[in-house]
Parts: structure tokens; sequence; C-alpha cells
């Protein structure tokens, strides 16, 4: 297939015709708006530096749904013996940097360039884009970042520099969202550490069908720090 090059507001392709790897059109910038659309389509930006914006829906999908996250003995204990100390959006901009500098997704550098950290910060002010950090002694030590709309939320990374810090992170974002009754947890792309919390595969369509359930409810819009 030959891919869709979008040009200023045009919208996206649906997401089944997205190539085989999963990549649904190029270009469009990272205008708030445009990210927003993307997130309620099942679509998020992935790229190299010096490469042009590529929007991806990944065909299956990894999504954690709260109700099946795996709390095993060891990390629990972990849990009430580490001292760490969670918070949330406390410091975006420390997080997503973190995220840059441990945790870049692209094999040849990372993929959360500054204008990637530019829009989600952007998207933080409108209160759509969330951090969750995990502190130690007063110390970031780690985290992570994505995107809320309806009922869910969209992971975009994690980062760690201590040992269990951003497992720490996604259990707490874990437990606000089955408290607030989130349908799941975008996780975009498998890892074995998430399929190892609970994390599961489904396939495209599957995703597509309950993100339009998602996008039926209400955004908790703004800071999620006294929630």
């Amino acid at each position: 297939m030959v891919l869709k090059f979008l040009q200023n507001d045009e919208p996206f392709p649906h997401p089944s015709q997205a190539t085989p790897d999963g990549i649904v059109a190029y270009g469009g910038g990272l205008s708030p708006k445009r990210l927003l659309d993307a997130y309620t389509q099942g679509i998020f930006p992935w790229y190299n530096p010096n490469d042009p914006i590529l929007w991806w829906s990944p065909n299956p999908r990894c999504v954690l749904y709260p109700q099946d996250f795996k709390l095993r003995k060891s990390f629990e204990k972990r849990l009430r013996n580490s001292g760490f100390e969670i918070r949330f959006d406390y410091d975006f901009q420390a997080t997503i940097r973190a995220c840059r500098e441990v945790n870049g997704r692209a094999i040849q550098g990372t993929w959360i360039l500054p204008e990637i950290i530019n829009a989600y910060t952007q998207l933080h002010h409108m209160g759509y884009a969330h951090s969750v950090e995990t502190y130690l002694d007063g110390k970031l030590v780690g985290g992570l970042y994505g995107v809320s709309l309806g009922n869910a939320f969209f992971g975009e990374s994690m980062f760690s520099y201590e040992r269990d810090a951003s497992k720490v992170a996604l259990y707490a974002l874990n437990e606000f969202a089955h408290a607030h009754n989130f349908a799941f947890i975008d996780c975009q792309i498998p890892t074995q550490h998430l399929l190892s919390m609970g994390a599961v595969c489904v396939p495209r369509v599957t995703f597509l069908t309950q993100l339009q359930e998602v996008m039926t409810h209400p955004t908790i819009k703004g800071t999620w720090a006294p929630l």
C-alpha cells in the first residue's frame, strides 16, 4: 500500500488501512488537536530522529486491564518495604525528560525528541497528559507518562533508575485506573516486562471496538495530583 502523507488538518486514514507493521500515515505535525484526534482513533506517533512523523496503530495491541494486574508476592513485599513515594503530575517535565534519557524505543536514538517533549507538555498543561512518578528519599527514581481520554490511559514511556521503580509507578497507575473505573491502560507494544504484570495482546479490531466505548465516558482533565 502507499502511505498517506497528512497535510494541515487532513484526517487520518482508518487504522484498518495500516501497513502490516502498523503504520497508518506520516507527517501532519504534532499539534494538540492532531495528537488528541490520533488517540481517539487508536493511533500514536513514534519515529526516529530525522524521519518524518510516523503514526501507528499496531496489530495486535498490548493492553492492561486494571482487574488483571498481577501483583506477585515478591513485588508486594517490595511495595511495603521499599520506601518509595508515589506522586501524580508533580514534575511532568522531569519525568518525560528522564524517559528520553533512559528508555528511548528507537534503536538508533531516542524517539522522545524535543518536539515530542513540547507537544506532550502542551497536552499536560491542557489537562490530558499525565505523569506518575516514583520517589526515593525525595529523589525522582522512576515513572511513566501518557495521555488520558475517556475512561482509559494511553501509556507512552516509562523509566527506572532504581530496581522496580517503574513497576511501582505502573502499579500506582493501575490502582488509579481501577478506582476510577478505567476500561484499560494502553501499553501499545508488548514487552516481557508488561506481559509479566498482566498485560495481554488483543486484535486491533477488538481494541478499536473497546476504544469506541471508552470515548463515550468523560475525561478526568486537569492535574491528578490531589486525586
